[in-house]
């Protein structure tokens, strides 16, 4: 056996105590890691259903984006056809209700659109 060199004793052997006392350590011990155990799977659940739940709120976000993209398109595309509507007829007529609207502003504006990709002059049944 091997002296501490400070207090020249041996070191003192830790064994288990008494059966019982083994006994009640275990079942403690058992009973903290079952909670425990039951708390990790409580845990995990509850993590996978947040991790599902917000995959399907951004799939049906995804799909509500591309509807209201789908939706602008066709406004655009209405506000383009009623521009030059209103483009022909104020041309062609001296109704004097278009006394001071600026018809060139009008134009600038139906060709310089950023969304539209195609002609300024696209015509809709």
């Amino acid at each position: 056996m091997l002296l501490d060199e400070d207090n020249e004793m041996p070191p003192v052997k830790r064994g288990r105590r008494g059966v019982s006392d083994a006994d009640d350590e275990d079942d403690d011990y058992r009973k903290k890691r079952d909670r425990n155990n039951e708390a990790v799977k409580k845990s995990r659940f509850k993590s996978k259903q947040r991790t599902q739940e917000t995959f399907t709120r951004v799939t049906k976000l995804k799909a509500e984006n591309q509807m209201l993209e789908e939706k602008v398109k066709t406004l655009t595309k209405d506000l383009q056809f009623l521009k030059e509507l209103f483009m022909e007829y104020a041309s062609n007529t001296q109704n004097p209700k278009f006394e001071g609207i600026d018809i060139d502003k009008l134009l600038e504006d139906v060709q310089d659109d950023p969304k539209d990709s195609g002609s300024s002059k696209t015509k809709r049944k």
